[in-house]
């Protein structure tokens, strides 16, 4: 019954799904009615936008006022920073990259902070709903522009994604952030979705037309000739050119399955590799007829510090020439300049390519160049001359002159990394025969990493790249909150499970687990497994447990959960297993005519591997009526 109850939750009746992008640089929402789920809406442009960088996303930065209410975000944010006075900004919360430190963040509770540019300190929740507020307010104001009957309680189906490597604590923090910032009531916890990113992406995959990505693998076409157009193609090129033309940000997708996936035949494996602003996020799916469903083949692996890995490397680099003691200073007394000079550099780095041979120009902020001037008594100019990084030259112009060897090196590291975490997924058993590798993320639209990526891989797989290769996540996003039942089986990340007591067994069990109880001997700290490290778990498949109350008149039964990244463990003891959640029962007062003398109360729990979060639900099995059971992996 939990299977269906899974599929007919999942359907309810949603109006309109709202997909939020929470990236580590840039983020973004889009929606889709569910009446018409072959258009999705990117977000309108606001004010502020950046004229050089043409994506519909906004950077991921917040500022709060020096009291700490909301600001602005976005753009707007960053240029109202800029523009303060150095001696007031120092009092002014600003934030950006900050999804990275909950990734990194091995102990995340609801009391974990974060740093702002200034070194103060708030709530990392209180952050994140700030800026999921933010887009809520956003995407409220725009639907009801279009749809002023809409009722924003109950009609929005709300999806954020998060990278498929997150813990679950993460995801929970996510959900906690959400219901904070009121985009959904913690009593309609199925009116919002996580969905996992290159999930997102996959799914997004699974549409696209042959005209709506770049092979790496064949770049020119077959004997010169385009194939022939059939007629339905035709009518959807008008209606492709007809949205252009309107410079509208509805993209159309193809209700079944696209033309490239046409060519795939069941079982057939393909890789996503998520390269965004932080994370390297892999995940490989089969795909299955006549359904068209997903199927996980491998548990989602890959590591932090992706594109984010280049901007530290730039860091170093003037580090090197400039002395760690004066960017510490600057950026501690002149935030917002620094955050300019940050911006000047990720506008280059879009433009590196490997065989570029001019070099590139990175204009210094003025205040940068005073400031060192104040602070060594010698110019910058004079800095270079100095410094031992020879690839690196003053312009005439006032800029900061890198070599194509320079910006290369930045990118070298980083990328190795990429090319690493690919490689060791596809030398697993279970990664062979891979078809297909679709780059997606931020940093995929480099092509340093596309031609790294090719050069690697091309000889054994083709290497896609999706247009708008940014906004693949997103698009996949709403997808997914319109049907979240696309992806059928996922392997577990960890496994889990609970201690318990067994009979205890001599020359089997150690003695120091022996415990004698009612003249019984047991052996205790037994980890008894829900489920395995990368099991395959179907959507809707439940684990079930019964519990009975220790004591007639108890009200709450709470279980501690364990994890462990390995399967071969035994005890709850073993090295690698840690406590990472626990399962709260609320139980009703028994009602004293119903209650027989003899007979425990039995309690059913029923957990869920199968989705993108882990859920719990539980009843009492002698009155069948549903039992508040809530599963917590933040109070640790």
């Amino acid at each position: 019954s939990l299977l269906n109850e899974a599929r007919t939750q999942h359907h309810a009746l949603f109006s309109v799904v709202v997909a939020i992008d929470f990236g580590t640089t840039s983020s973004g929402y889009a929606f889709s009615f569910s009446n018409d789920p072959e258009s999705i809406h990117m977000m309108r442009k606001w004010e502020g936008g950046d004229p050089g960088v043409a994506h519909q996303k906004t950077p991921t930065s917040l500022l709060l006022s020096p009291d700490g209410t909301f600001h602005s975000f976005g753009y707007t944010a960053r240029d109202y920073y800029h523009d303060l006075d150095p001696k007031e900004a120092r009092d002014w919360l600003y934030f950006e990259k900050f999804k990275m430190k909950i990734h990194s963040s091995s102990d995340l509770t609801m009391k974990t902070e974060l740093e702002a540019v200034n070194g103060k300190k708030v709530q990392a929740l209180e952050v994140f709903a700030h800026a999921l507020r933010f887009f809520r307010l956003q995407a409220v104001q725009e639907l009801k522009d279009q749809c002023p009957a809409l009722s924003e309680k109950d009609s929005i189906r709300w999806v954020i994604t998060v990278p498929a490597i997150w813990k679950q604590p993460a995801k929970q923090f996510m959900r906690e952030a959400a219901y904070l910032a009121g985009l959904v009531a913690p009593q309609n916890p199925e009116q919002l979705l996580i969905a996992l990113e290159p999930e997102a992406a996959s799914i997004y995959c699974r549409k696209l037309r042959l005209n709506q990505l770049t092979d790496l693998s064949c770049r020119p076409l077959a004997n010169g000739l385009a194939p022939e157009l059939s007629i339905d193609s035709s009518f959807r090129q008008a209606r492709e050119q007809l949205r252009r033309s309107r410079h509208s940000r509805t993209f159309l997708v193809e209700s079944g399955i696209g033309e490239l996936w046409s060519e795939m035949q069941a079982g057939d494996r393909y890789i996503v590799a998520d390269c965004g602003g932080g994370t390297v996020d892999l995940t490989v799916h089969q795909i299955e007829q006549p359904q068209g469903t997903l199927k996980e083949l491998y548990k989602a692996s890959g590591g932090p510090y992706v594109a984010v890995g280049v901007d530290l490397a730039f860091e170093k680099l003037l580090c090197q020439i400039f002395g760690e003691d004066f960017i510490s200073t600057f950026k501690a007394k002149r935030p917002a300049a620094w955050v300019d000079l940050t911006i000047a550099f990720e506008a280059r780095k879009r433009t590196a390519a490997p065989h570029r041979t001019n070099p590139l120009n990175i204009s210094l902020p003025f205040s940068f160049i005073d400031f060192y001037r104040k602070h060594r008594g010698h110019n910058v100019e004079t800095a270079l001359k100095r410094s031992s990084v020879n690839l690196v030259k003053w312009s005439s112009q006032g800029m900061l002159r890198m070599s194509s060897e320079a910006m290369n090196e930045l990118f070298q590291p980083t990328i190795t990394q990429i090319i690493r975490h690919i490689d060791e997924l596809m030398k697993k058993p279970d990664v062979k025969d891979i078809k297909f590798l679709f780059l997606v993320g931020g940093f995929a639209e480099s092509s340093m990493l596309q031609h790294a990526v090719q050069s690697a891989f091309g000889s054994v797989c083709r290497v896609i790249i999706p247009q708008d290769v940014g906004l693949t996540i997103l698009k996949g996003a709403v997808l997914f909150g319109l049907d979240p039942t696309i992806v059928r089986v996922r392997r577990s990340p960890l496994t889990y499970g609970v201690g318990v007591l067994n009979k205890f067994v001599e020359g089997k069990h150690p003695k120091e687990k022996l415990l004698v109880k009612e003249g019984k001997n047991w052996c205790t700290d037994i980890l008894e497994k829900f489920v395995s490290v990368d099991q395959s778990v179907a959507l809707g498949e439940v684990v079930q447990r019964s519990y009975c109350p220790a004591r007639l008149g108890q009200r709450k039964i709470i279980i501690n959960i364990y994890c462990c990244a390995t399967d071969d463990v035994v005890y709850i003891t073993d090295p690698g297993v840690r406590k990472c959640g626990t399962i709260s029962l609320d139980l009703d007062e028994l009602d004293k005519s119903s209650s027989p003398k003899r007979g425990r109360r039995e309690i059913r729990a029923s957990m869920q591997f199968g989705d993108t979060e882990i859920k719990v639900a539980a009843m009492d099995v002698r009155t069948s009526k549903t039992v508040r059971a809530n599963i917590d992996f933040l109070s640790n």
